[in-house]
């Protein structure tokens, strides 16, 4: 129910273009109603842990953001869960698999806002049925023993999700933006910063550096009140390549010239390459050549690629969103494009066992 806005001397000057308050339930409640069971948290720890190894170099293995470009549909998203696990367990000596679970997109101008948003694609916008559902979602996915990424979009959102996720993005629409360096600042999971959507470099290595120091700015509690959030700085920021200015940015001079940008500042010289986006000029089926020419690049002795991200989902492509939600098209994305899983398993079976060849392989961190 919306709560109507009281009369106040200051009605005619404040919230003059909001109609309504609709109410939230606190992170605490949903916490309460979808808790956190002890194997998803064993499996969080895991990914975490497993995670700052790689970006410390404790690890010699490649971490892969891999899965839907967003989630809409919770079955499909579990139908590719459960065909990602086995697979995850199969590469797991060269290879940390996170699933991409993405519930916020955010929007150049207009379109569809995510499943947390708008759960029922239908302009709705039941955010407190999309946060309940979403938090289900990372539940299950944990239980099978994998960990989950996503991007930190809404600064309140993590409140709520937090504990399911083990590794964030920031994307790069919002790295320029202080709350999004802020908020970074305070989160539990290594974040990566992509490059502005100009190409440069320059605004997601000032986010590292921003995020990495203390931060103390206004947030809400567990329990739903507005709060002073003091944070003690993520020692775990890295740079992610996504191409932009209509180029890649994958390809070994750009890596290169990269790493010499964070070492410059006074960074760990981490590098993940986004292998949709500009880098792979928006043709989700060129997203198989950019993960190779990385693979390449690692195999020719490469040290700061440590982290690579795809777009794919249990079929290629991607499909507008019909008037008649009942002609979607199952395991299909409705945002970009995707490659399919078949072309996903052949994929990281391939780089499996070009990576095989490189020693030491990697210690059971996960």
């Amino acid at each position: 129910m919306t709560t109507h806005l009281p009369e106040t001397p200051g009605t005619a000057l404040e919230n003059v273009n909001v109609v309504g308050l609709d109410p939230m339930p606190t992170p605490l409640q949903v916490h309460e109603r979808v808790p956190i069971t002890p194997a998803a948290a064993a499996t969080v720890a895991r990914g975490r842990e497993a995670l700052r190894a790689i970006l410390e170099r404790r690890d010699p293995r490649l971490f892969v953001v891999v899965g839907p470009c967003s989630i809409h549909d919770p079955v499909s998203a579990i139908d590719y869960a459960q065909r990602l696990a086995p697979l995850a367990a199969e590469v797991s000596e060269t290879m940390l698999l996170v699933m991409r679970v993405y519930f916020e997109k955010p929007r150049t101008a207009t379109g569809w806002k995510g499943f947390i948003n708008d759960p029922r694609i239908d302009d709705s916008f039941h955010i407190e049925e999309g946060i309940t559902a979403a938090r289900h979602l990372l539940v299950d996915i944990a239980e099978l023993g994998l960990p989950a990424g996503s991007e930190a979009l809404d600064p309140l959102s993590p409140q709520y999700l937090a504990d399911l996720i083990s590794w964030y993005a920031i994307g790069a629409r919002t790295t320029e933006s202080q709350t999004h360096r802020e908020m970074a600042s305070g989160l539990s999971t290594p974040v990566g910063f992509k490059n502005g959507t100009d190409g440069g470099l320059e605004v997601a290595i000032n986010a590292i550096r921003s995020a990495a120091n203390p931060h103390s700015f206004l947030g809400i509690s567990a329990s739903g009140r507005t709060a002073i959030v003091r944070t003690r700085g993520n020692a775990h920021g890295h740079l992610v390549l996504r191409g932009g200015g209509g180029r890649p940015n994958y390809d070994s001079v750009s890596v290169k010239l990269a790493e010499r940008a964070l070492v410059g500042s006074g960074l760990a010289p981490n590098i993940v390459v986004d292998c949709s986006h500009a880098n792979s000029l928006k043709d989700p089926s060129l997203q198989p050549l950019v993960f190779m020419d990385c693979v390449h690049q690692i195999r020719e002795g490469s040290q700061a690629i440590r982290g690579m991200m795809l777009e794919s989902h249990i079929h290629a492509g991607a499909q507008p969103i019909p008037a008649d939600l009942r002609q979607l098209k199952y395991g299909v994305s409705i945002t970009d494009g995707c490659i399919g899983w078949e072309t996903t398993e052949e994929l990281l079976r391939r780089a499996d066992r070009e990576l095989r060849s490189l020693q030491p392989l990697a210690p059971a961190l996960a």
